[in-house]
């Protein structure tokens, strides 16, 4: 299985954006799903996740201005990003742990950059 990331992209301050992520060769299946970020000189951090059923789950730096979502019957998980901020500037990776593979799924990463 290989997640392709997509929807990255240079936006100002205040901006929105929406990531998506989809899996190849596979599907989601019955998995939390996450998003992870990993700015320039900083260790890879866990931004949100979403279950199978649809409970979601933030850090605190993005919490009320980042939703996450999925669609199962399309497969795709989805990341919302609304009052972006220069701190928010990082590659973005979508992420599954596989209870049936046992197995790590990392998507290719997609670069969000927030400057005026």
């Amino acid at each position: 299985v290989q997640l392709q990331a997509s929807g990255g992209g240079l936006v100002q301050p205040g901006g929105s954006l929406r990531l998506s992520c989809a899996p190849s060769g596979g599907i989601f299946g019955l998995n939390t799903l996450d998003w992870y970020r990993q700015g320039s000189g900083k260790e890879r951090e866990l931004v949100a996740s979403i279950t199978p059923g649809g409970r979601m789950t933030y850090s605190r730096s993005v919490k009320g201005r980042f939703t996450i979502s999925r669609d199962n019957a399309k497969n795709t998980l989805y990341l919302q990003m609304d009052s972006l901020e220069p701190d928010d500037t990082a590659v973005y990776y979508c992420h599954f742990y596989s209870s049936y593979s046992l197995q790590h799924y990392w998507g290719q990463g997609t670069q969000v950059t927030v400057s005026s």
